[in-house]
């Protein structure tokens, strides 16, 4: 296999995963997608799950062309009956699941005042009430056997704010605050429980839901001091080095990957030089 074409498996060992279970929500696009084919092409056995099946038409091709083990099941993740059933099927089939990772998502830019009770709720039940009902479902064998991982997708604005974005900003607090949480709960029984911040990166879904235009894209693009958004194999590649043995010792934490976004803006302009006022002699 040519691992130059998963450009997020590039950094890690072949094999890295090898025989380990994982699933992925929402795993069949966007950074979901990255993070299913760098685990199938580390050795993993991956199962993709998502409201749309057709989601997971491209990956599973590829799977049946590069000899990839990965399994799709259907699954509305703000159905925890629907979620115990699939913990259930991926036990049956394999046994034990050892990485979760919570991806799934729900994301469009709407003035709070105009954010109805109906989008506040879609939101918060995919991205807040869908990661604890995995992390429940999967979480239980894990703490029985005494290992496994669980990983979630949050956003930089988690703790920042955004304009615009108020139903998954909140989401995303409560999805950081659920990390932390269970990694201090469940560290002693063999857990670890991490999450990363993905600031802008090239996807489908994010550029006609939060940049739809050029115009946006160039002016979100001046405020990031690396002068870029993100590939979404950069993204994927630090969460499957979080997801390696290379990070055994690392529990409860946040990876802030967005080129330096969240960081505080210049006081002055660059290129210019703010003037002292001095005082008279």
């Amino acid at each position: 296999m040519d691992t130059n074409e998963i450009g997020s498996a590039r950094w890690l060992p072949a094999g890295t995963f090898e025989g380990r279970v994982c699933v992925v929500t929402g795993g069949g696009t966007g950074l979901g997608l990255e993070i299913s084919r760098g685990l199938a092409e580390l050795g993993a056995k991956v199962v993709v799950t998502s409201r749309n099946p057709e989601h997971h038409t491209a990956l599973l091709s590829e799977a049946e062309r590069r000899g990839w083990c990965v399994r799709s099941l259907e699954c509305d993740v703000r159905e925890p009956e629907r979620v115990a059933a699939t913990a259930k099927a991926v036990l049956d089939e394999f046994g034990v699941v050892d990485i979760l990772v919570n991806n799934a998502a729900g994301n469009f830019v709407c003035p709070a005042e105009r954010l109805s009770s109906n989008a506040w709720r879609s939101v918060l039940g995919i991205v807040l009430d869908g990661t604890f009902y995995c992390s429940r479902a999967f979480g239980k064998p894990m703490l029985k056997r005494g290992e496994g991982q669980i990983f979630n997708i949050v956003a930089t604005y988690a703790w920042t704010g955004m304009p615009g974005v108020v139903h998954s900003a909140s989401a995303k607090a409560g999805v950081l605050a659920m990390t932390k949480t269970l990694a201090s709960e469940w560290a002693d029984r063999g857990v670890r429980v991490n999450a990363i911040a993905p600031g802008p990166f090239e996807s489908s879904g994010a550029r006609g839901n939060l940049w739809p235009t050029e115009e946006i894209k160039a002016r979100l693009e001046q405020q990031i001091p690396l002068g870029r958004f993100g590939d979404v194999d950069e993204v994927a590649a630090h969460c499957l080095y979080l997801l390696s043995p290379a990070s055994a010792y690392i529990t409860g934490e946040c990876l802030t990957v967005d080129g330096g976004a969240s960081l505080a803006p210049p006081m002055w302009e660059k290129g210019s030089r703010p003037k002292r006022k001095r005082e008279p002699q």
